[in-house]
């Protein structure tokens, strides 16, 4: 007989529930939260486009057009681990995996 989980926020992440905040810094808070994750979203995305249109590159084997687009790269990815979106080392070794592809 297959076990029945009972589904809790703790489980299942995706599943949000609205508390409502007591006190006037937590409202506060949760204005700043908002805001914050539609920051860190922006900064992921971005992050992962140039991840992707690096890859591109490299499948085309167009060097010339990867070693032009590595600096923005770079830069683009050194930018997102200083918000702490990732993290510096996570962007250092992605950074180190394609330059030595090029």
């Amino acid at each position: 007989m297959p076990k029945i989980i009972k589904l809790t926020p703790l489980r299942c992440p995706y599943i949000q529930f609205k508390i409502m905040p007591n006190t006037k810094s937590a409202i506060r808070r949760v204005r700043r939260v908002k805001k914050q994750t539609q920051i860190n979203r922006i900064r992921k995305s971005k992050y992962k486009n140039s991840v992707k249109q690096m890859e591109i590159l490299l499948k085309s084997k167009d060097k010339a057009e990867a070693k032009k687009y590595f600096s923005k790269f770079q830069s683009i990815l050194m930018q997102v681990a200083k918000s702490g979106t990732i993290s510096k080392k996570t962007a250092a070794r992605k950074i180190s995996k394609i330059s030595k592809k090029i």
